[in-house]
């Protein structure tokens, strides 16, 4: 799943018109350089949720034949958030565990390599260096599981592999994703594992011309 239902706010006038998603890094969109790279996985279903510019999305992207797999989207009237918007698509990711990803980081050198979730895990997810405009970070790693600390904090990615189980008995609506992982987090049911290759959180012009200096 691919989340891209924001408005994009931080970004000005550059998302008056055009959905955060769909803005160029390169010969690519935001969201294209994401799902070629899913699609160089071997990954046949992607969902995508929308909301703002919703049709302009689904008019740019189509149903997924330029990279020989199917896209699927989720459309929220009102955007829900993180946590929301995945309660609402789940009855289009089915039981199994699913790839997560921010339509707005960008990973200059493609997704990380999945195994699955160890038994009785809910989430994995992928810490990168903090970068300088979240120096604090997010959670800990020690030995392979994510950890709550205020020292030692590495910055979450925004890519996750997710079991449904983790929003089981969630209502619908606007939800945050990072109250969701913290308490499988304190029931330690998190692994995780540190990503050294190239990650930008493009949230800010600033940083969608460095993504496409990335780019070359």
């Amino acid at each position: 799943m691919i989340l891209a239902a924001g408005r994009g706010t931080r970004m000005g006038s550059l998302t008056d018109h055009c959905p955060k998603p769909l803005l160029s890094v390169g010969q690519q969109t935001l969201i294209e350089h994401h799902i070629a790279a899913l699609a160089a996985m071997g990954i046949n279903d992607v969902v995508i949720n929308i909301s703002y510019l919703a049709d302009r999305i689904r008019q740019h992207l189509g149903a997924g034949e330029r990279w020989s797999l199917r896209l699927h989207y989720s459309y929220e009237p009102e955007a829900l958030e993180t946590a929301g918007g995945i309660v609402k698509a789940l009855p289009l990711l089915g039981s199994e565990p699913f790839l997560l990803v921010n339509g707005d980081v960008f990973l200059a050198q493609g997704h990380p390599q999945v195994e699955p979730l160890a038994a009785g895990d809910l989430a994995h997810l992928w810490l990168v260096d903090n970068p300088e405009h979240h120096p604090e970070g997010d959670f800990g790693l020690r030995q392979g599981r994510v950890v709550s600390t205020e020292i030692d904090r590495l910055t979450f990615s925004g890519v996750s592999l997710l079991h449904p189980d983790l929003f089981a008995g969630m209502a619908p609506g606007p939800q945050r994703l990072a109250p969701v992982l913290q308490e499988a987090i304190n029931s330690g049911r998190v692994s995780g594992e540190y990503w050294q290759n190239a990650w930008l959180d493009v949230g800010t012009p600033e940083r969608l011309q460095q993504a496409r200096a990335l780019c070359g």
